[in-house]
């Protein structure tokens, strides 16, 4: 699944040191496409959201974006920092998964590999 990255409009954040760990994980090569991008954006304030959102035509849709805040409940795992921060409702569709980054003549973006998902649609940008 390919997931396209973006930024989100600034709010408050609050300490990540207490907040629960979630079970994905980040490839290095994805997580030092998110560091070059958050040097580019010249905001290392940023963390890598992932969330699971209702649409697409299998049901459910990968969101992947920058975002400052920290929400209650949700679930931050720091990889040689970079945070990845997920929001409660999404953690258990997400537990056991893995991002990468793919740059190649067909394909450039961030993949997500989800042990979770029963099936995608024909284009595979949603699941199931």
């Amino acid at each position: 699944m390919t997931a396209n990255v973006h930024e989100e409009t600034p709010a408050a954040v609050s300490d990540s040191a207490e907040l629960p760990a979630h079970e994905v994980l980040i490839s290095d090569v994805a997580a030092g496409k998110v560091r070059s991008l958050l040097e580019q954006e010249g905001r290392t304030d940023l963390r890598l959201r992932v969330a699971v959102q209702p649409g697409g035509c299998s049901g459910l849709i990968y969101q992947l974006y920058f975002d400052e805040r920290i929400l209650d409940g949700d679930a931050v795992r720091d990889f040689d920092g970079v945070e990845v921060v997920i929001d409660k409702m999404s953690v258990p569709y997400l537990a056991g998964a893995s991002i990468d980054f793919e740059d190649t003549i067909s394909k450039q973006g961030f993949t997500i590999d989800n042990p979770n998902a029963g099936g995608s649609c024909a284009c595979g940008d949603s699941f199931h």
